[in-house]
Protein backbone atom coordinates (compact mmCIF):
# COMPACT_ATOMS: atom_id res chain seq x y z
CA UNK A 1 0.00 0.00 0.00
CA UNK A 2 1.58 3.18 -0.98
CA UNK A 3 1.33 5.68 1.93
CA UNK A 4 -0.78 9.10 1.99
CA UNK A 5 2.29 10.64 3.51
CA UNK A 6 4.71 9.88 0.65
CA UNK A 7 5.12 11.26 -1.97
CA UNK A 8 3.69 9.21 -4.95
CA UNK A 9 0.55 9.26 -2.14
CA UNK A 10 -2.83 10.77 -2.75
CA UNK A 11 -3.94 12.79 0.59
CA UNK A 12 -7.31 13.41 0.32
CA UNK A 13 -9.19 12.90 4.24
CA UNK A 14 -7.80 13.64 7.34
CA UNK A 15 -9.64 11.75 10.35
CA UNK A 16 -9.42 12.28 14.17
CA UNK A 17 -10.09 9.61 16.97
CA UNK A 18 -12.04 11.72 19.62
CA UNK A 19 -10.69 10.89 23.30
CA UNK A 20 -7.00 10.84 23.53
CA UNK A 21 -6.32 13.14 20.65
CA UNK A 22 -8.54 16.07 20.74
CA UNK A 23 -10.55 15.56 23.91
CA UNK A 24 -9.16 15.02 27.22
CA UNK A 25 -11.63 12.69 28.77
CA UNK A 26 -10.39 9.20 28.53
CA UNK A 27 -8.69 9.86 32.30
CA UNK A 28 -12.22 10.54 33.55
CA UNK A 29 -14.04 7.40 31.79
CA UNK A 30 -11.35 5.32 33.13
CA UNK A 31 -11.77 6.24 36.29
CA UNK A 32 -15.67 5.94 36.00
CA UNK A 33 -15.01 2.71 34.33
CA UNK A 34 -13.02 1.49 37.44
CA UNK A 35 -15.48 2.63 39.81
CA UNK A 36 -18.37 0.42 37.95
CA UNK A 37 -15.58 -2.07 38.10
CA UNK A 38 -15.17 -1.90 41.59
CA UNK A 39 -18.86 -2.46 42.02
CA UNK A 40 -18.75 -5.48 40.65
CA UNK A 41 -15.72 -6.64 42.91
CA UNK A 42 -12.94 -6.47 40.30
CA UNK A 43 -10.01 -4.63 42.48
CA UNK A 44 -8.81 -2.50 39.80
CA UNK A 45 -7.34 1.04 40.94
CA UNK A 46 -8.50 4.87 39.22
CA UNK A 47 -4.15 4.65 39.21
CA UNK A 48 -4.39 2.00 36.68
CA UNK A 49 -7.33 2.68 34.83
CA UNK A 50 -5.99 4.44 31.58
CA UNK A 51 -3.69 1.62 30.98
CA UNK A 52 -6.41 -1.57 31.34
CA UNK A 53 -9.07 0.51 30.07
CA UNK A 54 -8.18 2.91 27.87
CA UNK A 55 -9.58 2.74 24.17
CA UNK A 56 -12.05 0.18 24.59
CA UNK A 57 -15.50 0.18 23.65
CA UNK A 58 -17.94 -0.58 26.51
CA UNK A 59 -19.66 -3.70 25.08
CA UNK A 60 -15.87 -5.06 25.29
CA UNK A 61 -15.36 -3.59 28.67
CA UNK A 62 -18.82 -5.04 30.16
CA UNK A 63 -17.27 -8.88 28.55
CA UNK A 64 -14.18 -8.51 30.40
CA UNK A 65 -14.93 -6.86 33.22
CA UNK A 66 -17.81 -10.39 33.64
CA UNK A 67 -15.04 -12.28 32.61
CA UNK A 68 -12.57 -11.54 35.40
CA UNK A 69 -15.14 -10.81 38.01
CA UNK A 70 -17.60 -13.63 38.03
CA UNK A 71 -20.34 -11.07 38.24
CA UNK A 72 -22.86 -10.28 35.29
CA UNK A 73 -23.67 -6.94 34.79
CA UNK A 74 -26.88 -5.70 34.00
CA UNK A 75 -27.85 -6.23 30.39
CA UNK A 76 -27.62 -2.06 29.85
CA UNK A 77 -24.98 -1.72 31.73
CA UNK A 78 -23.00 0.06 28.51
CA UNK A 79 -25.71 2.53 28.33
CA UNK A 80 -25.52 3.15 32.14
CA UNK A 81 -21.93 3.97 31.81
CA UNK A 82 -22.56 6.15 28.18
CA UNK A 83 -25.08 8.20 30.29
CA UNK A 84 -22.45 8.83 33.46
CA UNK A 85 -20.02 9.56 30.98
CA UNK A 86 -22.54 12.60 29.52
CA UNK A 87 -23.45 13.84 32.80
CA UNK A 88 -20.07 14.42 33.44
CA UNK A 89 -18.44 15.48 30.24
CA UNK A 90 -21.81 17.94 31.14
CA UNK A 91 -20.03 19.23 33.83
CA UNK A 92 -16.38 19.72 32.81
CA UNK A 93 -14.31 18.50 29.76
CA UNK A 94 -11.04 19.81 28.30
CA UNK A 95 -8.93 19.51 25.59
CA UNK A 96 -6.12 17.67 24.79
CA UNK A 97 -3.20 20.23 24.78
CA UNK A 98 -2.56 21.75 21.42
CA UNK A 99 -5.64 20.48 20.04
CA UNK A 100 -7.60 23.55 19.06
CA UNK A 101 -4.39 24.89 17.43
CA UNK A 102 -3.81 21.54 15.51
CA UNK A 103 -7.08 21.33 14.38
CA UNK A 104 -6.93 25.03 13.32
CA UNK A 105 -3.58 24.53 11.33
CA UNK A 106 -5.12 21.49 9.46
CA UNK A 107 -8.10 22.99 7.98
CA UNK A 108 -5.91 25.92 6.87
CA UNK A 109 -4.50 23.50 4.70
CA UNK A 110 -7.92 22.83 3.01
CA UNK A 111 -7.61 19.32 3.77
CA UNK A 112 -11.92 18.19 4.59
CA UNK A 113 -11.66 16.42 8.51
CA UNK A 114 -13.88 14.06 10.28
CA UNK A 115 -13.93 12.04 13.63
CA UNK A 116 -14.47 8.42 14.02
CA UNK A 117 -14.44 7.52 17.43
CA UNK A 118 -15.91 4.46 20.17
CA UNK A 119 -17.82 7.15 22.02
CA UNK A 120 -21.25 7.73 21.29
CA UNK A 121 -22.98 10.76 19.45
CA UNK A 122 -24.60 11.61 22.83
CA UNK A 123 -21.01 12.16 24.62
CA UNK A 124 -19.70 13.52 21.77
CA UNK A 125 -21.84 16.11 21.31
CA UNK A 126 -21.35 16.60 24.92
CA UNK A 127 -17.70 16.87 24.45
CA UNK A 128 -17.73 18.91 21.73
CA UNK A 129 -20.24 21.15 22.97
CA UNK A 130 -18.24 21.74 26.27
CA UNK A 131 -14.54 22.10 24.96
CA UNK A 132 -15.90 24.57 22.04
CA UNK A 133 -14.02 22.19 19.30
CA UNK A 134 -17.70 21.85 17.91
CA UNK A 135 -17.69 25.59 16.35
CA UNK A 136 -14.72 23.74 14.17
CA UNK A 137 -16.24 20.49 13.52
CA UNK A 138 -19.78 20.29 11.80
CA UNK A 139 -22.06 17.75 13.21
CA UNK A 140 -22.61 15.23 10.30
CA UNK A 141 -18.93 14.75 9.98
CA UNK A 142 -18.71 12.91 13.23
CA UNK A 143 -19.14 9.15 13.33
CA UNK A 144 -19.47 7.31 16.11
CA UNK A 145 -18.04 3.01 16.08
CA UNK A 146 -20.37 2.37 18.92
CA UNK A 147 -23.53 3.71 17.46
CA UNK A 148 -23.27 1.37 14.43
CA UNK A 149 -22.64 -1.35 16.74
CA UNK A 150 -18.94 -1.97 14.97
CA UNK A 151 -16.56 -0.53 17.63
CA UNK A 152 -12.76 -0.16 17.19
CA UNK A 153 -10.24 -2.35 16.39
CA UNK A 154 -13.20 -2.74 13.69
CA UNK A 155 -12.25 -0.46 10.83
CA UNK A 156 -15.66 0.11 10.25
CA UNK A 157 -16.59 3.43 11.75
CA UNK A 158 -13.01 4.68 9.44
CA UNK A 159 -14.22 2.98 6.43
CA UNK A 160 -17.69 4.74 6.84
CA UNK A 161 -15.86 8.18 7.18
CA UNK A 162 -13.83 7.81 3.86
CA UNK A 163 -17.19 6.53 1.96
CA UNK A 164 -18.90 9.69 3.26
CA UNK A 165 -16.34 11.77 1.75
CA UNK A 166 -16.19 9.82 -1.40
CA UNK A 167 -12.77 9.00 -1.24
CA UNK A 168 -10.50 5.88 -1.37
CA UNK A 169 -8.92 4.50 2.30
CA UNK A 170 -5.50 4.37 0.60
CA UNK A 171 -6.19 8.34 0.40
CA UNK A 172 -6.80 8.82 4.29
CA UNK A 173 -4.54 9.70 7.43
CA UNK A 174 -5.83 8.93 10.48
CA UNK A 175 -4.77 10.58 13.94
CA UNK A 176 -4.88 8.10 16.98
CA UNK A 177 -3.29 7.54 20.54
CA UNK A 178 -4.03 3.83 20.98
CA UNK A 179 -3.07 0.75 19.83
CA UNK A 180 -7.16 -0.20 19.14
CA UNK A 181 -7.81 2.54 17.04
CA UNK A 182 -4.50 2.60 15.24
CA UNK A 183 -5.37 -1.77 14.33
CA UNK A 184 -8.72 -0.19 13.19
CA UNK A 185 -7.33 2.45 11.11
CA UNK A 186 -4.68 0.31 9.57
CA UNK A 187 -6.85 -2.47 8.67
CA UNK A 188 -9.00 0.03 7.23
CA UNK A 189 -6.27 0.24 4.51
CA UNK A 190 -5.38 3.86 5.66
CA UNK A 191 -2.04 5.47 7.14
CA UNK A 192 -2.13 5.70 11.17
CA UNK A 193 -0.30 8.68 12.34
CA UNK A 194 -0.05 7.55 16.32
CA UNK A 195 0.34 10.32 19.12
CA UNK A 196 2.43 8.60 21.90
CA UNK A 197 4.24 10.14 24.48
CA UNK A 198 8.66 9.79 24.09
CA UNK A 199 9.64 6.72 25.65
CA UNK A 200 6.25 4.88 25.47
CA UNK A 201 6.15 1.46 23.31
CA UNK A 202 4.66 1.93 19.52
CA UNK A 203 3.70 -1.60 17.89
CA UNK A 204 5.79 -2.41 14.69
CA UNK A 205 3.09 -2.09 12.21
CA UNK A 206 3.76 -1.36 8.47
CA UNK A 207 1.77 2.08 7.61
CA UNK A 208 1.68 3.43 11.12
CA UNK A 209 3.87 6.67 11.52
CA UNK A 210 4.61 8.13 15.45
CA UNK A 211 4.34 11.58 16.64
CA UNK A 212 5.07 12.90 20.25
CA UNK A 213 3.52 16.55 20.07
CA UNK A 214 0.43 17.37 18.35
CA UNK A 215 2.18 20.14 17.01
CA UNK A 216 4.10 17.95 14.45
CA UNK A 217 0.82 16.76 13.04
CA UNK A 218 0.17 19.41 10.91
CA UNK A 219 3.58 19.53 9.83
CA UNK A 220 3.58 15.85 8.36
CA UNK A 221 0.45 16.91 6.40
CA UNK A 222 1.96 20.20 5.02
CA UNK A 223 5.28 18.44 3.76
CA UNK A 224 3.13 15.35 1.89
CA UNK A 225 1.18 17.69 -0.04
CA UNK A 226 3.80 20.13 -0.72
CA UNK A 227 6.36 16.64 -1.83
CA UNK A 228 2.54 15.23 -3.50
CA UNK A 229 2.51 18.94 -5.73
CA UNK A 230 6.06 18.88 -6.80
CA UNK A 231 5.72 15.10 -7.68
CA UNK A 232 2.62 15.47 -9.65
CA UNK A 233 0.22 13.35 -7.50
Amino acid sequence: MTSALEPNGRLRLVIFDCDGVLIDSEGLSCRLIAGAAREAGLAVSDEEAVTRFGGKALPLLKGEIEKESGCRLPDDWSFAMRDRFVDAFSQSVETIKGAREMLEQVLALELPVRVGSNSSMLEMDAKFSGSGLGELLDQDRIHSAIDMQKPKPSPAVYLHAAAQEGVQPAACVVLEDSDTGAKAALDAGMTCVLLRAQGQPVPDWPGLVRISKLSEFSVILKHALETQRESGS
